[in-house]
């Protein structure tokens, strides 16, 4: 199958070029129509990838001061390319957030048929927004086309990547100690890619089983990688503090990717995983 990611320069992005290496990557702005149109008749792709969107640098507080731009990464560049796609009949996928979530949902933890309950930041209600007008464009009635949404949450990995989660928590003095669910990016890419060759439509959310806090990882940071390294805990209650927009903290069920036969490590054992590799790159 011939696969065209947009968003290719972007550390989601340049996963999924190394995921399906025979992909192609145009350099495309998603929220200009006219832009997005070409690239689809240049290339005639199977699936379209979509990695492109604004998370803010060097957190989603940049988002709170960049609405508009973020509104055009988020939104706007979705809805076209749902419309470019759906005139061609081509497959695609789209990365959401399962940041539109707070709590633990009584703690049967958050499924793909809850409705985002979170509103704390700019940035969780562009991607909530997104996720609820995209889950309603299934396949269409042959078969061609349709939407699949892989929700991620705090992806980890065990690079020096500025984007890893493990790369930001080292960078605060502070961590916060509630705990939630994550995504280890290699699990993650290995369920997105079962689930594109299945050619799945709908939401999934692609988190690793149990839950972990940010402090739980600085400390297993200091156990597995460095000794000397030095934090305190931080509260729900001081998160406001050291954060201009809301946080969201939640916990979700993976029980539908599981349904596909599709397992993912514990979080813990991931982390472990993740921070063993890290240690030996800085070794």
């Amino acid at each position: 199958m011939k696969i065209l990611v947009f968003g290719g320069k972007g550390y989601m992005g340049q996963e999924f070029l190394r995921l399906f290496p025979n992909a192609v990557a145009p350099p495309v702005d998603i929220a200009d129509c006219n832009a997005v149109a070409v690239a689809l008749d240049a290339e005639k792709p199977d699936v379209v990838i979509n990695a492109a969107g604004k998370t803010g640098r060097p957190n989603i507080d940049w988002c709170e001061d960049h609405k508009e731009e973020t509104v055009r990464a988020n939104i706007t560049g979705p809805l076209v390319l749902l419309d470019e796609c759906a005139k061609r009949g081509i497959y695609w996928v789209h990365l959401g957030s399962g940041c539109v979530y707070q709590g633990d949902n009584g703690g049967k933890g958050f499924s793909e048929e809850d409705a985002p309950n979170f509103r704390g930041s700019f940035y969780s209600r562009t991607k909530a927004a997104c996720d609820e007008i995209l889950r309603e464009f299934p396949a269409g009635p042959d078969g061609t086309g349709g939407v699949l949404i892989l929700r991620l949450r705090m992806p980890f990995d065990g690079s020096l990547h500025e984007r890893n989660l493990i790369s930001k928590l080292t960078k605060y003095s502070r961590v916060l100690g509630t705990e939630n669910s994550l995504t280890y990016l290699p699990d993650f890419f290995a369920a997105a890619k079962v689930l594109i060759e299945r050619r799945k439509t709908g939401m999934y959310h692609v988190v690793n089983p149990g839950v972990i806090s940010p402090y739980r990882i600085m400390e297993l940071y200091r156990e597995l990688v460095d000794p000397r390294h030095t934090f305190e805990r931080l509260t729900l209650g001081e998160l406001s503090q050291v954060a201009k927009a809301g946080r969201s903290n939640c916990v979700l069920t993976n029980e539908k990717l599981l349904s596909e036969g599709i397992k993912m490590r514990p979080v813990e054992t991931a982390v472990k995983e993740a921070l063993s590799a890290v240690a030996g790159l800085k070794s």
